[in-house]
């Protein structure tokens, strides 16, 4: 078929390939990873394990964020170091990628940003720091201090960077993870010296984490330099509790109508129609998980001795420094749709088309390159909802820890339990991760060789 001598078959071949180059992205992240998370959170960590493996050498684009979820699943399962490992190798390839690919850029616009390689979101590049700085602390603890340092650092680097053309600055809004400033002041405290500096630290947990009741004790000892009684030392127990957040896709309706209408209105007083909006404009959101868990009961040879307190809600964090630059998402979608209609109203006219049926063909071509399209869910699924801690002095020797989940009624679930051996006038570190009743991995305690520079 030719037409004014032009023939549309290139045009043909173009559309074809647009198709060809999109297909893929049917399924969504989130999707991909339904059996890996199932898997998790049911303590299979060998079968979770190998599913990201699979996964990691299939969709070498995505390697960084599945390699996050790699990191979780180790860490849990006993691997600090190969934990850290990962971490690190994430860290530094996202502080890469905040550099724009001009080229991925443009393949995004006619396709969608999963086209683009996942950089992280803002709270999950201040989360590596802190993960980093508890698997540190897991396995040697030589570096844990110098992480918790970093994760003020790239919030003050991503606050910074975070401001429009226009000045505004969605990104002042952010609530600071008070997290690695505690872990810096527990580390600064236990050398017994550096006391003004842990109580800075701690007064920036206080400032940044104002429901955190344990800081103002804190604070308090740390200014009157006494990190434990003689024959004493100090456990900390670091609660991983709950399903933390993740994205799912969701439909933009005001948005796919609003376009619906501006379309038709385009078409009525244009030379030539525009593809209608069929494909509803869809666009990702961090969504949080329900989390019973209201704190770790700890107990410390049979009797009760405290509860944790959250130190970092991962989950309100995810979900309000989304919302905070979610304009900028719905942007980059109605931008993305926008110039697909006028790269199909283009190629009409530059090929001349005028003919009622190739219109049409053109149209539904256009409206089969838009149904195309994924929204971006790829995010770091396997996080807690909160990571929670509380610091105990026990007298010097072994003690048999044991952790049960609370809500607000009282305990349920599973009790966990380890054996720890506490040292005068040093720290000790205890990880777990209760995703719902029961503990996943294991009870993880930190080396007695931990240095302390």
């Amino acid at each position: 078929m030719r037409i004014l001598g032009r023939s549309i078959f290139p045009l043909t071949i173009v559309v074809a390939c647009l198709l060809a180059i999109t297909g893929s992205g049917c399924a969504t992240h989130a999707n991909r990873l339904v059996s890996v998370r199932d898997a998790y959170y049911h303590g299979k960590l060998d079968t979770a394990r190998s599913r990201l493996d699979k996964e990691i050498k299939r969709r070498k684009s995505d390697a960084d964020v599945l390699r996050l979820e790699r990191a979780i699943v180790d860490l849990v399962d006993g691997r600090p170091d190969k934990a850290e490992k990962s971490l690190r190798v994430v860290r530094d390839q996202f502080d890469f990628l905040e550099q724009k690919d001009i080229g991925e850029s443009i393949l995004s616009t006619v396709t969608d940003d999963n086209r683009i390689a996942y950089a992280g979101e803002d709270y999950e590049k201040i989360l590596i720091r802190c993960f980093l700085s508890l698997s540190n602390l897991m396995h040697h603890g030589g570096d844990a201090s110098a992480y918790a340092l970093q994760v003020g650092e790239k919030q003050r680097q991503i606050i910074d960077r975070g401001a429009d053309k226009d000045g505004s600055n969605p990104k002042l809004a952010y609530k600071r993870v008070a997290l690695g400033a505690y872990i810096h002041a527990a580390i600064q405290e236990a050398t017994h010296v550096n006391y003004d500096e842990a109580a800075r630290s701690i007064q920036l947990v206080a400032n940044w984490e104002p429901e955190f009741d344990p800081a103002e004790d804190d604070l308090k000892r740390v200014t009157e330099g006494q990190h434990s009684a003689k024959g004493d030392g100090v456990v900390y127990v670091f609660g991983l509790v709950g399903r933390g957040p993740y994205k799912e896709e969701r439909i933009e309706e005001p948005t796919s109508a609003a376009l619906l209408i501006a379309d038709r209105i385009l078409t009525a007083t244009s030379k030539h129609s525009l593809p209608p909006t069929i494909a509803p404009i869809k666009v990702p959101v961090v969504v949080r998980s329900h989390n019973r868990i209201r704190s770790l009961g700890v107990g410390i040879d049979g009797a009760a001795k405290g509860e944790t307190e959250t130190i970092t809600d991962i989950g309100q964090l995810a979900v309000d420094q989304y919302q905070a630059v979610f304009p900028r998402v719905m942007a980059r979608a109605v931008v993305r749709r926008v110039i697909k209609k006028g790269a199909v109203y283009a190629t009409k006219e530059f090929a001349n088309i005028n003919h009622p049926a190739a219109e049409l063909a053109m149209d539904l071509a256009g409206v089969a390159w838009e149904a195309t399209e994924s929204a971006d869910t790829r995010c770091w699924g396997l996080l807690p909802d909160q990571i929670q801690v509380l610091r105990l002095e026990l007298p010097a020797g072994e003690h048999q820890l044991s952790l049960t989940p609370h809500d607000a009624r009282g305990s349920f679930g599973s009790t966990a339990q380890r054996t720890i051996l506490v040292e005068d006038g040093r720290n000790t570190y205890v990880m777990a991760c209760f995703p719902d009743d029961e503990l996943v991995g294991q009870v993880l305690v930190s080396s007695s060789e931990i240095r302390l520079d």
